[in-house]
């Protein structure tokens, strides 16, 4: 029996408008784009419901009515789900309806599609808590396995991973971390005792993710039927078949007029025609087969470019500034205990801000310019460092005027107690009405 595990990863951003140095001080609303741009966060969610999530989620209904073997998984940011409550509920709902039949597997994430885990575990961890804490409140579901953001996978996440429960992590089958075994297969990371990776077959989930529309791929067009021979041609040489890719591959990435929606409404029924085929979500493949043998990523793995690695986020210097500066004001902008300043400060953790600033050439860049909505990695660059100077001022200001309403209060409490004290050495019987006041007092300016 060959399984099929299909996972979808749903995200958008909250992109950064065009934020000025004369906007610092003056501005604290960096997301709030109004304009015909990309920038325009409902804009950009409206058009790809339109396009994506709405029709891709109906025939996924479907074929959910229609197959019963058929079943998937998916993973979301809080910030698109955010954006889903805000712009566009009717998009949450049929999701929820999805999820509702039971063979749909929701996974693990950070909240906030953030780098974290390589910056400040700690706030990686409240991150995560707030994702599954967001995911039983509109979906009713606790996930037990995790994905990380862009897939990115060492060893240690695993093992972090495993330490707080989680039955499984998926990551990229990559050659190089592989040699010559094959993605197909459930492994065990290189230090643990009982979690499973599912490794992506990339080769197959890019036929449909990135080359689906390319007219100058030997592929090309591509059925359902010729896509699930290939798949079928893996009897007796695997376990499973993981198909990861964005969700936004149906209707945004690959456009209608390719056929992407066909060819999503016929492939569950063309890969079922093979007798020894099924599918199976994240933890239906983890619980059904042993793993084959270990994977070592002592380095980081991602599924993006053809490096595979970090530099996508955090390959040229003015990335490596930006992500340092934010995470840099961790300590301070936690200690405010100002909600609203937190939750910006993690809005400006999300990977898209930095994945804007590569400035890589060749296919690689051709990639990052096609999902930006900036002129320039220099402007996305200029538009984050003056958002985030902004809430730099504004939370040393919280924490300037913090200090001195502390300071007052400490001021008028030793005032008070010291006339209390003098009172109270007048007259005996005013001990007793003084030590109320001073509990009084004590509670007034807690």
């Amino acid at each position: 029996m060959l399984s099929i595990c299909p996972y979808f990863h749903v995200h958008q951003p909250h992109r950064i408008k065009r934020y000025r140095v004369f906007d610092i001080g003056n501005d604290s609303d960096y997301f709030n784009d109004e304009s015909d741009t990309d920038l325009n966060n409902r804009r950009i969610l409206e058009k790809v419901a339109k396009k994506s999530y709405l029709p891709t989620n109906r025939i996924l209904k479907e074929l959910l009515d229609a197959h019963p073997k058929f079943r998937f998984a998916l993973s979301f940011s809080g910030t698109v789900l955010e954006q889903f409550e805000m712009y566009a509920p009717e998009v949450l709902q049929s999701f929820q309806e999805l999820i509702a039949t039971g063979r749909v597997e929701v996974l693990a994430d950070t909240y906030h599609h953030s780098l974290a885990f390589f910056y400040s575990v700690p706030e990686f961890e409240r991150q995560v808590a707030l994702h599954a804490e967001k995911i039983y409140e509109l979906f009713n579901v606790r996930p037990r396995v995790f994905r990380n953001t862009e897939l990115s996978y060492t060893n240690t996440l695993a093992q972090w991973c495993e330490a707080h429960g989680y039955l499984g992590i998926l990551a990229e089958g990559w050659e190089p971390v592989l040699g010559w075994r094959s993605p197909n297969y459930v492994y065990q990371p290189v230090g643990c005792d009982t979690i499973k990776v599912l490794l992506k077959n990339y080769r197959l989930s890019d036929d449909v993710a990135f080359r689906f529309s390319e007219q100058s791929w030997a592929g090309w067009p591509l059925d359902a039927d010729t896509f699930a021979s290939w798949v079928h041609a893996h009897h007796g040489d695997g376990q499973t078949i993981n198909l990861f890719m964005d969700y936004e591959t149906f209707g945004e990435h690959q456009w209608e007029h390719s056929g992407i929606f066909e060819f999503l409404r016929c492939l569950p029924p063309a890969l079922l025609a093979h007798p020894e085929t099924t599918f199976k979500t994240p933890t239906e493949t983890i619980l059904c087969y042993e793993s084959v043998g270990r994977i070592d990523v002592p380095h980081v793995l991602t599924w993006a470019d053809t490096d595979r690695d970090l530099t996508a986020w955090v390959g040229n210097d003015i990335q490596k500034d930006a992500i340092a500066r934010v995470y840099a004001l961790e300590k301070e902008i936690l200690a405010t205990e100002d909600a609203a300043l937190i939750a910006t400060w993690r809005r400006l953790q999300t990977s898209d801000h930095f994945y804007y600033m590569c400035t890589k050439w060749f296919n690689d860049g051709d990639v990052h310019a096609y999902f930006s909505p900036y002129e320039s990695p220099y402007d996305a660059y200029i538009a984050f460092m003056n958002a985030l100077s902004d809430l730099e001022w504004r939370v040393r200001d919280t924490v300037a005027v913090g200090e001195t309403r502390k300071m007052k209060r400490t001021q008028v409490r030793e005032s008070i107690a010291s006339h209390i004290q003098r009172w109270s050495r007048k007259c005996c019987s005013g001990v007793h009405l003084a030590m109320r006041w001073v509990r009084k007092l004590q509670v007034l300016f807690k």
